[in-house]
């Protein structure tokens, strides 16, 4: 059974109603337990917990140092597209949107490593496309890997779902990891965000996570996108997903992220739900309690300082120097955006920021760095 056929037995409102009903003794608890459950997991991102992150910072900071040590992770992303099927309301690469569509040939993705590989000894790259099968699908995604394979050891992608057959091809090809978001677990409001392409398909997108595992893919990364739904009972859903995930395909490594809503071209759509700094640091601290192995990303949608903070709270790893439009580092440089990022900082200056508070970069996958 996957997780898509078993989603339908956990009730989104039952659960919310399970994570606000929390009390700080249920958070005291959880903090004094060596292993944590899933109710554990809604009491430490429920608003009970909020008096307790002192306690909860200590708690994933020491967990971070046992497993990750005083490390972190540099990559950083290559849009190879910003041609898309969908209609997200909250994407800047969405359908409707009057941009120029472009699609990186083979010239301008060897230009773009050229130009990234100037700005830092990155050696982890994550390849990003638009959703459009049909021009920029597998064998596109194939083609870009064998690219730039010879100049990164590590490398992954975040593209649209593919089939299971999808998967080992790329796999095959050197590909080392695959982020997919689910954007929200919540099935009945799925479809505001995503009325029509392929990204409108729920079940089709959930089940890629399965497709993935059975395909034996090295590291799967799960997300949910912070201002569509209540972010408490979004994440609590992750946490199902991972855990789901880690049982049944337990020699995949799995990382997480929980972006927040950025501006961007399009539809004036507005988040319905606004985290704080302070919450999103609770949810940092909460999963790393959680899950002592997960490793968490933090982007550059967050503030500069925000990301200085977090390191070693339970971020393992920073993306830094990112330009999120096709062709931005070298070829084309003024594209649009699917989102503004909020740390603008080149990679050097993250880099001095890091090592500032004793921390040594690491540039390529953490994985590979362990093997």
């Amino acid at each position: 059974m996957t997780f898509t056929e078993l989603i339908n037995d956990y009730d989104w409102d039952a659960i919310q109603s399970r994570i606000y009903a929390k009390t700080a003794s249920d958070v005291a608890l959880a903090l004094n337990k060596d292993r944590r459950t899933i109710e554990d997991f809604m009491a430490l991102v429920s608003p009970a917990a909020q008096t307790y992150l002192e306690p909860m910072a200590a708690l994933s900071r020491k967990y971070t140092q046992q497993r990750f040590g005083n490390t972190i992770q540099f990559y950083i992303p290559l849009y190879l597209t910003n041609s898309c099927i969908n209609h997200c309301v909250y994407c800047g690469f969405n359908r409707h949107n009057d941009i120029r569509r472009i699609i990186l040939n083979d010239e301008q993705i060897l230009r773009e490593v050229e130009a990234i590989k100037r700005i830092g000894d990155f050696r982890h790259i994550l390849l990003v496309t638009g959703e459009n099968p049909r021009d920029a699908g597998v064998n596109y995604i194939e083609n870009a890997i064998r690219l730039v394979k010879p100049s990164f050891s590590s490398i992954s992608i975040e593209v649209q779902p593919l089939k299971e057959t999808g998967y080992g091809q790329l796999s095959a090809a050197g590909m080392n990891a695959v982020y997919c978001y689910q954007e929200t677990y919540n099935r009945a409001r799925y479809k505001t965000y995503h009325p029509r392409g392929m990204k409108s398909k729920f079940d089709w997108r959930l089940d890629a996570f399965d497709r993935m595992g059975r395909a034996g893919v090295h590291k799967i990364g799960l997300g949910v996108l912070i201002g569509l739904e209540d972010w408490r009972t979004d994440v609590t859903m992750m946490s199902l997903h991972l855990r789901y995930l880690q049982k049944t395909y337990w020699q995949t490594k799995y990382s997480i992220s929980f972006p927040r809503l950025r501006p961007h071209e399009g539809e004036a759509f507005r988040p319905n739900v606004v985290m704080s700094d302070r919450e999103l640091a609770q949810l940092i601290f909460a999963y790393r309690i959680f899950d002592r192995d997960v490793e968490i990303a933090l982007s550059t949608r967050e503030e500069q300082t925000f990301r200085d903070r977090m390191t070693g709270f339970g971020v393992t790893s920073l993306s830094a120097g990112s330009k999120t439009d096709p062709g931005g580092y070298a070829v084309y440089r003024s594209e649009l955006e699917q989102f503004a990022v909020n740390d603008d900082r080149s990679p050097e200056q993250v880099l001095s920021a890091v090592k500032k508070q004793g921390y040594e970069v690491v540039w390529k996958d953490w994985d590979l760095r362990l093997q």
